[in-house]
C-alpha cells in the first residue's frame, strides 16, 4: 500500500499549502464559486497534467480529459456524451472566454487509431472513440504514406488537434460565441521528450512564445 501512501502525504502538503498556509484562495473559490476563463481538453495522459504544465491555480482552468484530447461532432440524440455535456457547462454557465485543445507526443489513442482496427476485440471502447479521428488518420496516411509509423504518429496527434478546433465549431453555442469575437479557440502541442509547448498559428504548430494574437 506505499503507493497509495504518496497519495495521502501529497493530499497532506496540498491541504498545508492551500488551507493552512494560503487559506485565501479555497474561502474565495467557496464563497462566489469558480469562474475560470479557459477550458482545457486534455488527454487522460498521466505525464500530461495541464495544471502542472500550464502552472495554474486552483480555479484558473475547467479541465476536460478524454483519450486523446478529442473533440466529438455536435450530436443531440438523447444519449450520453460526456465531453459535450462538460463543454455545455463550461460555455454555457461558466461562460469561459478560451479553450484549448491540448495534444501530446507519444499519444497511446492516436497511436491505436494509426494501427487499425483491432479485430481481436481488445478495444471494445478505445476503437470506437477514436473513430472519431478517422479524417485525421486517413488524412495522413494518404498525404504521408513514405513516412515512418512513429513519424506519420506525430503528424496525426496534430492532425487530430486541428479536426478537433473544427468539431467545436459544429456546436452552435460555441460558433455563435466564436464568431462575435467573445471565445477564442487555440490548439496546443505537448513535447513530452524536450518539455517543448506549441501553438497552432493556422495550420501550422509553432512555439508558443512566437504565437501572434490579435486583440
Amino acid at each position: 500500500m506505499q503507493e497509495v501512501k504518496k497519495l495521502i502525504d501529497g493530499y497532506q502538503r496540498f491541504y498545508k499549502k492551500y488551507f493552512q498556509e494560503q487559506p485565501e484562495i479555497y474561502n474565495s473559490l467557496f464563497e462566489q464559486g469558480q469562474s475560470p476563463k479557459f477550458l482545457v481538453i486534455s488527454c487522460c495522459d498521466s505525464r500530461v497534467h495541464p495544471t502542472q504544465v500550464m502552472d495554474t491555480m486552483p480555479g484558473d482552468i475547467f479541465v476536460i480529459r478524454n483519450v486523446a484530447n478529442l473533440v466529438p461532432v455536435n450530436k443531440v440524440d438523447g444519449k450520453s456524451h460526456g465531453t459535450s455535456a462538460a463543454m455545455e457547462f463550461a460555455i454555457k454557465h461558466l461562460d469561459v472566454k478560451h479553450i484549448i485543445v491540448f495534444g501530446h507526443s507519444q499519444c497511446g489513442g492516436i497511436k491505436s487509431l494509426m494501427e487499425g482496427d483491432h479485430l481481436d476485440h481488445e478495444y471494445g471502447f478505445i476503437d470506437p472513440w477514436m473513430k472519431i479521428a478517422k479524417s485525421a488518420r486517413e488524412a495522413v496516411v494518404n498525404g504521408y504514406a513514405d513516412e515512418d509509423f512513429d513519424a506519420q504518429c506525430i503528424r496525426c496527434e496534430k492532425a487530430s488537434i486541428q479536426m478537433s478546433l473544427n468539431n467545436l465549431k459544429t456546436f452552435p453555442w460555441i460558433k455563435e460565441r466564436y464568431d462575435a469575437g467573445k471565445l477564442f479557440i487555440h490548439g496546443w502541442y505537448f513535447d513530452i521528450e524536450s518539455g517543448s509547448l506549441f501553438g497552432n498559428q493556422g495550420d501550422q504548430f509553432v512555439p508558443v512564445k512566437d504565437l501572434v494574437f490579435v486583440s
